[in-house]
């Protein structure tokens, strides 16, 4: 059932640009996850690579050398993905777990798992698959979005957000499952990426300034934030 919404173009009615306004702020955040671990992989996948703008920004930043694959499995963002394909940057309109014998330096996971129906299982499966995983998971449980309650309903029909995690619960979740995480840090795309509402507008100052104050307690009680892991 969740896995017809994007097989079937229910997804990408509700979000045409997939993100791709996005993809260089998240590119960037993957570089610098690289970057503060000295990580130099040579093979990357994304899988569930939306439109795959940023496998493409991510090619601009790395070495020549370096070779990218993407994985889709709705038929309308893979249309998308093969007008930015070239001899480095591949894609594929596959499940990622129909791929036998594959073996990447970094498997990237950018706002998936929170998709995915058994996101548990699908983690274990792929552990085999890449030497490091790079994962984005938005912190959908907060203080205010618990009061509110909106913001969790509106990602859910919008977006497709299944699964709600905090800082904690997804670190556990990894390590429960046998990675190891080596490093994650907090993005604050409310406060860096343009508004979406006036409410989100007004939000910032406040996110802001308790984020200088506190991080942990800024994303506990005003939500608005992501993590990004990187695990083995």
């Amino acid at each position: 059932m969740f896995k017809d919404m994007y097989t079937k173009g229910e997804y990408i009615k509700k979000n045409p640009t997939l993100d791709v306004e996005h993809s260089m702020w998240k590119a960037n955040k993957i570089v610098l996850m690289m970057k503060r671990n000295n990580i130099a992989p040579k093979t990357i996948c994304e899988v569930g690579c939306g439109a795959g703008e940023i496998l493409s920004q991510l090619q601009y930043r790395m070495s020549p050398e370096c070779k990218f694959s993407g994985y889709e499995i709705s038929p309308q963002a893979f249309k998308m993905c093969k007008k930015r394909a070239n001899e480095r940057l591949n894609f594929k309109l596959k499940d990622f777990l129909q791929e036998k014998d594959v073996f990447y330096d970094l498997i990237l996971l950018i706002d998936l798992i929170e998709h995915l129906e058994d996101y548990l299982g699908f983690l274990s499966k792929i552990k085999s698959k890449s030497k490091y995983k790079i994962l984005h998971i938005p912190l959908d449980i907060s203080i205010l979005t618990v009061l509110l309650s909106k913001p969790i309903m509106k990602a859910r029909s919008r977006v497709g957000h299944i699964h709600y995690f905090t800082k904690e619960i997804a670190l556990q979740i990894l390590r429960d499952i046998g990675y190891k995480v080596y490093d994650y840090f907090y993005t604050a795309g409310s406060v860096e990426l343009p508004a979406q509402s006036i409410k989100s507008s007004l939000a910032r100052l406040p996110r802001r300034f308790l984020f200088t104050v506190n991080k942990d307690l800024a994303v506990r009680i005003m939500g608005g934030y992501s993590m990004m892991v990187l695990a083995k």
